[in-house]
């Protein structure tokens, strides 16, 4: 069989061959896991260049997952039929024609589709990258590589926003935000390059059918969900929004009725629904679906309040959030297992708790600070968040595959992969409405807490009160209006109007003030309403906790323990 032939080849390699493939593959994970956690450093940047509405930023972030979720499962077994370096060389090339895309979109809508395009690619390459391990090493050998990319995979997350900072601030060839898709290009090459030599050829022995209607079902059901959730505020919920939403239920069950047809004819369901019986399973897609809109939710909205909101760079925005990279490292590898082995299920309240106090008190922060916050203030806050973060993330994968059985294990790990990914893009969805929503609606009250201030400059110039309530109106229907205008270049009529009036350089700069104020005002209130909804989540966490064996067994290298 072709199967056989391709691991007896990958089995001929020498150390040193097996180096190569191992590097091959790894530039192309890394690849991946960058453009998830990089984007986010870069938005504002991307918003100001391109003029990107809020609903942009959202596609920009949720997007990339929901395209990379929903092609998974399809784009790991396209390998096993089609062969795996086969489909990572097709994955790659498409991924760093998309970055290029990327790099050079003159617009946001053009932006956005490259976005989706890099998602569905990632999702033929990715999973090619943990097939080809399998054939190339000794079931000895992998624990070693899986730690290696479980280690890849948390640098890039700590360093994927650190990397955007440095990009955006270096300004390469005044590209601004542009080179943090464009340094994609180089690795692509290589990983295309150095993977037709290198990599082994070879399919599965026994591989299962594609279900393209199965994953074309699931892409149409997910899109009615996400697409309202998305687009709907910025149109103000127009009827078909809402319609979209409520036939997105039907189209999830109809997916269901479908792949349990589909598993009695052939048995090669996307999914596999006998593991839909085994109830520790559905409670562990429903944390990891939790835990992952909550993880992207949260570093989605705090990038945006210390980069919009207090003003802070790219880069010093990257560089104050290191202690929760720090605090999710000493999770990952000090207190998680002593924590789960001590602990067991319980371990999802301690965690749901740590993580609540870190953002209460970064909440406090943001609103009591606001443009005086310095970054060192956030470290106690940062760091606990992080440590929070990690003990959440750490027992999901492990609980959802408590009671699997091992002979569907690999379909159920891949489940969960496209799950956390989905949750993702639900999660932007959803903390998009809340946290964009309140920017909208807060505004006014915004500009009254920075109100005072402005009152009290122009107080100090002797300013008439008539002329300073003039002044103040004005200025607090520039405001509002900018807080509501849903391009961010443009500049409202309200506000040209303002710029025009009298005032010497000492009340503009009282306005400009004040105005900044406000704006950080609005976006710790929109921060505090997204983090009541994700405290909610957490509460919710705790309970689906008690569903869980009391004690877990944690899964290594996709299997069952």
């Amino acid at each position: 069989m072709e199967e056989k032939a391709a691991i007896h080849h990958a089995r001929g390699f020498s150390a040193q061959q097996k180096k190569i493939a191992l590097l091959i593959v790894a530039f192309a994970f890394v690849m991946d896991l960058l453009d998830s956690t990089i984007v986010n450093v870069a938005i504002p940047s991307i918003q100001a260049n391109l003029g990107a509405s809020y609903s942009t930023i959202q596609w920009l972030v949720a997007g990339y997952s929901l395209t990379f979720a929903l092609l998974l499962i399809t784009g790991g077994r396209m390998g096993d039929v089609f062969g795996y370096k086969k489909i990572f060389m097709i994955g790659v090339t498409g991924f760093t024609i998309a970055s290029l895309l990327t790099g050079i979109a003159p617009t946001p809508t053009f932006l956005v589709i490259a976005r989706l395009i890099q998602g569905a690619m990632a999702a033929l390459m990715v999973p090619q990258v943990m097939s080809l391990m399998q054939v190339i090493y000794e079931p000895q050998e992998r624990a070693g590589v899986m730690g290696l990319f479980g280690m890849l995979g948390g640098l890039a997350a700590s360093l994927g926003p650190i990397i955007g900072g440095l990009l955006i601030k270096a300004n390469i060839f005044n590209l601004d935000w542009r080179p943090i898709f464009l340094i994609n290009l180089p690795v692509g090459i290589f990983a295309l390059v150095a993977g037709a030599k290198y990599l082994p050829d070879g399919k599965s022995e026994h591989p299962l059918h594609i279900d393209l209607v199965g994953t074309g079902i699931i892409i149409v059901a997910l899109s009615l969900l996400v697409f309202p959730l998305i687009e709907g505020r910025d149109l103000d919920w127009p009827l078909w929004s809402i319609l979209l939403l409520v036939l997105s239920i039907p189209a999830l069950g109809f997916f269901g009725w479908y792949e349990r047809r589909k598993d009695s004819i052939d048995h090669s369901a996307l999914i596999v629904p006998a593991l839909f019986k085994v109830r520790t399973f559905i409670s562990g897609l429903g944390l990891n679906i939790i835990v992952e809109s909550i993880l992207i939710g949260y570093f989605l909205t705090s990038t945006l309040v210390m980069q919009i909101g207090l003003g802070y760079s790219p880069i010093k925005a990257a560089l104050t959030a290191i202690p929760v990279a720090i605090g999710m490292t000493l999770g990952f590898a000090v207190l998680g297992q002593k924590l789960i082995a001590t602990l067991g299920r319980r371990v999802l309240i301690v965690a749901a708790t740590i993580f609540a106090v870190g953002l209460l008190i970064t909440t406090s922060i943001f609103t009591h600070y606001t443009l005086h916050a310095a970054p060192w203030q956030f470290i106690p806050s940062f760091l606990i968040t992080g440590i929070g973060l990690s003990l959440l993330m750490i027992p999901i994968f492990s609980a959802a595959l408590q009671d699997v059985d091992p002979t569907h294990a690999g379909s159920a790990s891949g489940i969960l992969n496209a799950v956390q990914q989905v949750g993702a893009a639900i999660g932007i969805a959803i903390i998009g409405v809340i946290f964009f929503g309140q920017l909208n609606t807060g505004s006014l009250q915004s500009f009254s807490d920075a109100e005072p201030g402005l009152r009290s400059s122009l107080s100090a110039q002797h300013i008439p009160a008539g002329v300073q309530d003039e002044i103040v109106a004005s200025t607090r229907t520039c405001f509002h209006d900018r807080s509501t205008e849903k391009d961010s270049s443009v500049v409202p009529a309200s506000c040209k109007q303002a710029q025009s009036g009298p005032g010497s350089q000492a009340v503009s700069q009282a306005i400009s003030r004040s105005a900044r104020e406000a704006n950080a005002h609005n976006f710790a209130s929109a921060f505090r309403a997204s983090i009541i909804y994700i405290i909610l989540l957490l509460f919710v966490i705790s309970a689906l906790s008690f569903t869980l064996p009391k004690k877990f067994r944690m899964i290594e290298e996709g299997a069952v323990a």
